[in-house]
């Protein structure tokens, strides 16, 4: 297992974390990215201790809590072994105060948090999305608060725009306040917006990145194919997908590319997908999922190899796409090579 700091910090985590948003199945939703209950998820943790995870990434809005719940039972007393990473925005009941980050609410779903994981600390606490409304001093002091009490070690946002990632940072700077260490974002070879701004800004500032969905809910994964019917066991079929709206001609482009390329390595087209991040500036762990064994395994084949750099290039062409304004016209001359 590879390890890398996160951002502006001391803390290393490994390449590939384990996300748990399989873990419980508590509705509709969360029932079609998995339903994994307390022994397979036992097992599921023991394989990535094995091999090297040490970040187990969750979320209080994930099956209504069933996933910290399962996952803190799950570590059980291999907690010391782990880092725990969970969020807190989304409304955890249907109280006006019940959702966002005001210092209220996230006061309140720490202490929730700490609880179904049944420890004394969260290691990364992540703001899950922007809040509008509340001001950004009021949820950092919050946050800080809660680094300085002990209950959370470093703070992270998730699905940030640019602009307010940045005014944060400014913010904490000032005060001298704890600062967002990592963003987890939306990233994959078919979603690449992620470079015109939010990566340059990392690069920048030092945040590292947690990627989330690297393989665009299963549509990288190699199952789908052009000319066929999805799987009925995808995600897509069953409801639980998430993300913007797919372009089907660049999608099935992007997998011929993968395709082409997984033959000459010798690996699967998912094992491609996940490398092809591993490569990316500011990428610090890569957040995978797995309803079963098999998938888990697979997705640790990831590691040990690196493709080419004219493989890189290769995939690169192959899902490119142009970016919106003012990113294209950045590109001609005021941006580093790598994005040109």
């Amino acid at each position: 297992m590879e390890y890398r700091q996160l951002g502006a910090s001391g803390l290393n985590v490994s390449v590939l974390s384990f996300g748990t948003a399989t873990f419980g199945g508590g509705n509709n939703f969360f029932k079609a990215w998995g339903d994994t209950n307390l022994q397979d998820a036992k097992r599921l943790i023991n394989i990535c201790l094995d091999a090297g995870v040490n970040l187990f990434d969750t979320a209080n809005s994930y099956s209504n809590g069933i996933s910290e719940e399962i996952l803190g039972k799950a570590l059980g007393n291999l907690r010391h072994k782990s880092l725990i990473s969970t969020k807190v925005f989304e409304a955890t009941g249907d109280g006006p105060n019940d959702n966002g980050a005001s210092r209220f609410h996230i006061i309140e779903a720490c202490n929730a948090s700490l609880k179904r994981l049944n420890t004394d600390h969260i290691d990364i606490y992540h703001l899950h999305n922007m809040d509008g409304s509340t001001p950004v001093e009021e949820t950092l002091r919050a946050l800080d608060d809660l680094v300085t009490s002990g209950k959370v070690r470093y703070i992270a946002c998730s699905n940030f725009p640019g602009w307010h990632l940045m005014k944060s940072l400014a913010v904490s700077k000032t005060y001298g306040w704890s600062r967002y260490i990592g963003q987890q974002a939306y990233y994959s070879l078919l979603s690449r917006e992620f470079e015109w701004e939010l990566m340059p800004l990392g690069i920048d500032q030092n945040v590292g990145t947690m990627v989330w969905s690297p393989l665009s809910g299963g549509l990288l994964s190699g199952k789908f194919r052009k000319g066929e019917p999805p799987p009925q066991d995808s995600r897509l079929c069953q409801g639980g997908q998430f993300g913007p709206p797919v372009d089907s001609r660049r999608l099935f482009q992007i997998i011929d590319a993968l395709d082409a390329v997984a033959e000459e390595v010798n690996k699967t087209v998912a094992q491609v997908a996940l490398n092809w991040l591993l490569q990316r500036p500011t990428v610090s762990s890569i957040v995978i999922g797995a309803r079963n064994e098999q998938q888990l395994i697979e997705n640790l084949g990831v590691l040990g190899w690196n493709l080419t750099v004219n493989q890189i290039k290769f995939l690169d062409s192959a899902s490119k796409v142009t970016p919106i304004y003012p990113y294209w016209h950045n590109r001609q001359d005021t941006l580093p090579k790598f994005y040109k």
